[in-house]
Parts: structure tokens; C-alpha cells; sequence
């Protein structure tokens, strides 16, 4: 598996996910499926069928995270600095032709969530921001065509 870039907090939010399903999660899968058990024959018994996929879901997210963890990369804030866009940055650009002011925090793609603005290293335009520095003008194949985004502000939080 490649190296996987997480921020401090992504790595300590994926870290609590985890030890949360391999303790309490795990424990109270396998009291559903216990109770499941309950019903009767297992041949016939959708309940116990539900809980059984419930549980290779929940095992299948346990071994995603595990890989991702062995695989990560954590990006040290504090050793970024405003000049340059990398991972970790918050990057205030304007689109070009629309005349617009967007917001985002660049971040690795296992913490991208563009409804928080947070878009990952990987996508168009974060490939395109990464090392460009205030004042850059960079251009972003979309489906629609290219837009041109200025870099107007980059800060570290």
C-alpha cells in the first residue's frame, strides 16, 4: 500500500476509530450476534444473516484503518510555513473568471471532506496548488474545462 499523508488530527481521529472498533465495537457485534443466534435456526434466521454482514463490514473498516495507520504519513504542522502550499496549508484562492473567493485546507485523501472544505493532495486542484506559492495563477482541468484559480492568502492553522 503507498504512504497515506494525515495531519496530526487525522491520524489521531482514525486511530480513535479504530481502537473503538476493535474494543467496544467488536464486543457489542458480537453480543448482536449472539442475541441473533437467539431466534433459531440459522439457516432461516435473517437477523443472524444481517449481524453476520454487519460484522465482515465492520472487520473489513479495521483492516482498512490498520493499513492506512502502518502506511502514514504525518504531516508536522509546525513545520509549515505560510509561503509555500503544501499539505496541512489553508489556501484562500479566487477563481479567475467567476470572480469568487473560495477557502480550502489541503489535506491527505484519506481526510478530504469537501463539505468542510477540505480538499485532498490527490485531487485536480489540490495537485495544482501544492508548491505554488501567494499570487500564483494555476490552471485546473475540470470536466466543464480549465479554470485558472489565483493563490490569494496561504496560512498554517
Amino acid at each position: 500500500m503507498e504512504k497515506i499523508y494525515l495531519t496530526k488530527k487525522g491520524y489521531d481521529e482514525l486511530k480513535e476509530r479504530y481502537d473503538y472498533l476493535c474494543g467496544q465495537g467488536r464486543a457489542e457485534m458480537a453480543e448482536k450476534i449472539k442475541v441473533a443466534r437467539e431466534f433459531g435456526d440459522l439457516s432461516e434466521n435473517a437477523e443472524y444473516d444481517i449481524a453476520k454482514n454487519e460484522q465482515a463490514f465492520m472487520e473489513k473498516e479495521i483492516k482498512e484503518i490498520d493499513d492506512k495507520l502502518a502506511n502514514a504519513i504525518i504531516i508536522d504542522e509546525s513545520e509549515l510555513d505560510n509561503k509555500t502550499v503544501s499539505i496541512g496549508s489553508t489556501v484562500k484562492v479566487l477563481d479567475v473568471e467567476l470572480d469568487t473567493k473560495e477557502e480550502y485546507k489541503i489535506v491527505g485523501s484519506s481526510e478530504a471532506e469537501i463539505a468542510e472544505n477540505k480538499i485532498s493532495n490527490e485531487s485536480p486542484l489540490g495537485k495544482a496548488l501544492i508548491g505554488k506559492k501567494k499570487n500564483a495563477v494555476v490552471d485546473v482541468e475540470t470536466p466543464d474545462g480549465i479554470v485558472k484559480y489565483k493563490i490569494l492568502s496561504i496560512s498554517v492553522d
